[in-house]
């Protein structure tokens, strides 16, 4: 029996990996905002996973609960048509898409060890959008898919630079059956829906290799996997300067 966490687990990809791994016996518990349908055997923990004080305490809980985590898998996103704040001052997406990541991952690093597994879903793979260094919050240029772009950016960086001893897995589902309700834009979201209907990925074709993950990390430190292609750890996007970086601007967030 594995011990997994997971963050974003109420609906979509998250709830899929939940179900699937609890079926095999596991131990799972869900961080999000409300349990909605999540069947019983799972484990809930209400969390707002965009404040830094509430992953804080979560990690803390499970830390409390738990001698160990064998897999630790990150989904929380939510994307915003406006610029949104956090009680913290930080801007939404970066807060919740990306900063709760660091957190989750920084803070059960020592329950973790060579065979646990951290499976980041994100957009790794993807060439667009940056890190915009002079205004990180958004204060001055934002954008919805500006924010998406540059949290999921942050989410590649973020795998470069871990240090904790799990596997840790960059992954990229390509266009998924999957999170469509939480587009803000009610146009955009019905558009999605209906391509959905004929292009997107099945949830349990996109989350199988997560839950396989669980049972057999990879054997390297770090792995990205852009829809079942295995990337090269060279490329611009995943740059090692750029990571350090980053993890230097998001503890400066957290003193």
């Amino acid at each position: 029996m594995k011990n997994v966490i997971i963050a974003g687990g109420t609906t979509g990809m998250g709830r899929a990996t939940a179900v699937a791994r609890a079926a095999r016996g596991d131990r799972v518990t869900v961080l999000g905002r409300d349990r909605r349908d999540l069947p019983a055997g799972i484990d809930f923990l209400p969390v707002d996973l965009s404040e830094i004080g509430e992953v804080e305490q979560a990690a803390a809980e499970i830390a409390d609960r738990h001698d160990r985590v064998d897999a630790l898998a990150l989904f929380a996103n939510r994307p915003m048509r406006e610029r949104t704040e956090t009680t913290d001052g930080l801007e939404y997406t970066f807060s919740l898409y990306y900063l709760s990541r660091y957190l989750l991952g920084v803070r059960l690093a020592p329950l973790m060890d060579a065979a646990s597994t951290i499976v980041n879903v994100a957009g790794v793979g993807t060439t667009k959008g940056r890190i915009h260094w002079a205004d990180p919050q958004l204060r001055g240029n934002y954008g919805l898919i500006t924010a998406q772009l540059q949290a999921g950016r942050a989410n590649d960086l973020l795998g470069v630079a871990y240090d904790g001893r799990a596997r840790y897995v960059l992954y990229h589902p390509g266009f998924t059956r999957s999170g469509l309700d939480g587009h803000p834009n009610p146009v955009v979201r019905g558009l999605l829906k209906a391509l959905a209907a004929v292009a997107a990925r099945p949830i349990e074709e996109a989350v199988a290799p997560i839950v396989e993950w669980v049972d057999r990390p990879p054997s390297a430190p770090l792995t990205a996997v852009d829809r079942g292609t295995v990337l090269d750890l060279g490329l611009s996007t995943l740059d090692p300067v750029e990571a350090r970086k980053l993890r230097d601007y998001t503890e400066s967030l957290l003193c």
